[in-house]
């Protein structure tokens, strides 16, 4: 039995099956889709069988074998083997890097170097003998002081070098006691009188003969410790034993059950487009105004899918969303539901992983990676705002979870819903020649009226003397929500306290050592910081050129609008919700709870309050700064921020009291903001495909962003010039090279960045040429210390 295995070594000539013979003790159990450890070189390495076959062209007596296997089911199937082989061509990416993306990080190879007996110990000289005191290995770094000794004794051969390859997680177990099932053996049991924990513990044991508990719970209820259950089964009154126990992510806790909404006619029209194509390889764009009531589609579709006994996978953007949605779905469908997202640890995502796997759920809700569940008989794929760009990976394998969602469908013959207020331009193209198939929702599920948009115009706001971030009708709108006890959102895309710091006397910007870009500051650790490379220093006095100590604070960040509200309206109770206030585990639902609960007046936020949030007494919105995402040199600008101005807005007036949002902007002209006052996509979209059209960018035309990198400035603008020419070579001359130029951010963590961007309608030879530059790469400029990307349909070009 021959096994075709990929193994875990990203390089490019190494991007293919290898060959290993299977060992008559594992034949039985090997199957494709396992882990197993096999000898790649001198060293041990992971590796995932493909495929399994009789012969093989290569001698079988060379053939080395399998060392172990990893596994003793297979944790992909064959569905996900035949997708990483399309996500390797689609994404131009190394096979093994499809097939780590889907396994959860708990199940990624951790290796670990170390040194193992091939004597008898006595053979070795003295000094090694307590290394190998109790176990026939040590690791590398625990032996550090010995790698001399240790070296002469692999040339004697000793000592034999080896990696040991583990997952990074294991599957958690708990303590289980069994109580003696016969009174007698407690009874009969005699106990020293002084010895109070052991007879209150005898007590408890005789009123629950024959039951079993799991240790922690048995020591609250008794109120005894460790040692005294440990004391009691050594005399026979108990057993233990160990049982698998999932790991239960603290948000779903017991969630009161919930009946189906009745539907509006708008979304019965929708409802039942679906419903009757559930068993096709269908492609739906749900166009909804926000609040339109998408959500309830969504669950009553996968309440018809569940009732055919297939599967149901819903992607959301946003971590943030994650809590609410996910709640949502467990008060429909209780402990159907998993949920996958970065904010779990990696034994909880590896847990909830395992449910998937073995069919225990039939729902998961999580972030972009759910795409991969491994579910076998999938009946539905909905991808909630499909519009935002955090649906794309941005480093390899680079996929889009709409396209894998739209190819699984395709295995499963399914359908796929993608909801969204504001559709991107390329599903929206899609929707109107048929590829998709358009449902619109044009009013709000309650019927409640849009929220009222006004325009403030922050240049008037500075010529009458305003030099505050709130414009005067915003600060007074604000003051009024809380007097009627409303709660208001304030949205502003920058976390940190300022934009940049300046020197008024030379005009020095502080910078980051390691990037072409100015350091933020951030007031409550009073330290400069890139958000780049993660470099940080501490806020300088004076100005580190001319000494001047003018030194100014310019911009505004997320911290500072929370010390200016501070002044704006004291008595306000204010949640901040960014990237630093986020880190920690279940800081998103903390937040959240807590503003839903009435805690607080006012949540300010960056994007990730933008969408998705749903609280009833919601009735004010603020954008401080629409132009912040406007005026980046990025084709989607305009579209970026159209589809940000119309989330944030959604979020007022959702439920009985009517909503109010003020837009702060110094471009109040712009297309993007005046027809998201009134949520006009259809004239957006016609007039942003205008622009696309005269300009050549997509729907019109495909896009791949080719990067460049080099700690060496000439060195990296040779390549890109090589490639570029390389390129114009071989492709054909109606496709458009752009470049090479440098990147916006033109250096990163001292790595100097250039790009061509690659414009093209049709291109057949495309793929073909793209691995031809790998290949070049690989063996060429990659020995130099050079980096190189390529990102087909990039959601920027920055």
């Amino acid at each position: 039995m021959i096994a075709e295995v990929i193994v875990d070594v990203a390089a490019h000539p190494i991007d293919r099956p290898f060959d290993y013979a299977v060992p008559e003790k594992f034949q039985a159990l090997t199957e494709p889709g396992m882990r197993v450890k096999v000898p790649f070189g001198n060293r041990k390495v992971l590796g995932f069988i493909t495929q399994i076959k009789e012969t093989s062209e290569f001698d079988p007596k060379r053939l080395k074998p399998i060392h172990e296997l990893m596994d003793v089911v297979p944790v992909l199937n064959r569905e996900m083997l035949e997708l990483a082989q399309w996500m390797k061509r689609q994404t131009v990416c190394f096979e093994i890097d499809a097939l780590q993306v889907m396994v959860p990080a708990a199940l990624r190879a951790k290796y670990e170097k170390r040194f193992v007996l091939n004597a008898a110990i006595e053979e070795l000289p003295k000094e090694l003998h307590p290394y190998f005191g109790t176990r026939d290995f040590v690791r590398a770094q625990e032996a550090e002081e010995v790698y001399g000794l240790m070296k002469k004794e692999m040339d004697k051969g000793t000592v034999v070098a080896d990696t040991n390859i583990q997952q990074k997680t294991g599957v958690k177990k708990v303590r289980m006691v069994h109580i003696t099932d016969t009174a007698e053996n407690i009874e009969n049991v005699s106990i020293r009188a002084n010895a109070k924990q052991q007879l209150k513990l005898q007590e408890f044991f005789l009123k629950h003969i024959g039951e079993t508990f799991e240790s922690s719970q048995l020591q609250k209820l008794a109120g005894v410790s460790l040692p005294t259950v440990n004391a009691l089964a050594e005399k026979g009154m108990a057993r233990f034993s160990s049982m698998e126990s999932y790991r239960d992510p603290s948000l779903l806790t017991a969630i009161d059950q919930k009946h189906a909404l009745a539907l509006t006619d708008e979304q019965q029209v929708a409802f039942d487009a679906i419903r009757s194509s559930l068993n096709t390889e269908k492609t739906f764009l749900l166009h909804g105004i926000t609040g339109s009531g998408k959500t309830e589609i969504y669950l009553q579709t996968i309440a018809q899918v569940l009732e055919q006994g297939k599967e149901a996978i819903m992607l959301v953007p946003e971590i943030s969303l994650t809590p609410q949605m996910t709640i949502r779905f467990k008060e429909r469908f209780g402990d159907l539901v998993a949920v996958l997202h970065s904010g779990l640890s990696a034994g909880e995502k590896y847990d909830e992983w395992r449910k998937i796997q073995r069919a225990e759920v039939k729902v998961v809700v999580g972030a972009r990676s759910a795409i991969f569940a491994p579910f076998q008989n999938l009946g539905l794929i909905i991808l909630d705002e499909e519009h935002e760009s955090s649906y794309k990976q941005d480093d390899s394998p680079r996929y889009h979870a709409r396209d894998v969602a739209i190819w699984r469908s395709q295995q499963h013959q399914c359908p796929v819903i993608l909801g969204s207020a504001t559709p991107s331009l390329e599903s929206f193209a899609r929707a109107k020649k048929g590829v998709y198939e358009l449902l619109a929702l044009k009013n709000r599920a309650k019927n409640q009226p849009l929220p009222e948009v006004h325009i403030v115009d922050m240049r008037e706001e500075l010529r009458t003397g305003n030099r505050s971030m709130f414009s005067v009708e915003l600060a007074e709108a604000i003051r009024e929500r809380l007097a009627r006890q409303e709660q208001v959102v304030l949205f502003l895309n920058k976390r940190g306290y300022s934009s940049f710091v300046l020197c008024r006397d030379c005009g020095t910007v502080l910078q980051c050592p390691n990037c072409d870009i100015s350091l933020t500051y951030h007031r409550a650790s009073e330290r400069m910081k890139c958000h780049y490379c993660g470099y940080d220093e501490p806020v300088p006095t004076t100005c580190p050129e001319c000494e001047s100590d003018h030194i100014r604070f310019f911009g505004t960040g997320t911290q500072k609008v929370e010390e200016e509200l501070a002044k704006l309206v004291p008595d306000a109770r204010v949640l901040r919700m960014d990237v630093d206030t986020t880190r920690n585990k279940g800081a998103h639902e903390k937040i959240l709870s807590a503003f839903g609960e009435g805690k607080a007046d006012i949540l300010l936020g960056t994007q990730m309050i933008a969408k998705g949030l749903d609280f009833p007494n919601i009735t004010l919105v603020g954008v401080l700064s629409a132009d912040t995402t406007l005026h980046l040199p990025d084709f989607r600008a305009a579209e970026k921020t159209y589809q940000l101005l119309t989330q944030v807005s959604g979020r007022a007036g959702r439920d009985v009291l009517p909503g109010e949002v003020y837009v702060q902007t110094y471009t109040p002209e712009h297309y993007a903001i005046t027809l998201a006052k009134d949520q006009l996509y259809e004239p957006f979209y016609e007039q942003e495909m205008a622009m696309r059209r005269t300009s050549g960018y997509p729907p019109y035309y495909y896009v791949v962003n080719i990067q460049f990198t080099h700690e060496d400035l000439m060195t990296v603008s040779g390549y890109a010039q090589q490639m570029t020419e390389y390129l114009r070579h071989r492709l054909s001359p109606k496709t458009i090279i752009i470049g090479p130029s440098a990147s916006l951010i033109a250096r990163v963590n001292n790595r100097y960045r250039y790009q061509c961007l690659i414009k093209y309608k049709k291109e057949p030879k495309l793929a073909e040429v793209l691995q031809q530059l790998i290949k070049i790469y690989r063996s060429d400029w990659i020995k130099t210390g050079a980096t190189l990307s390529i990102d087909m349909n990039p959601t920027a070009v920055m």
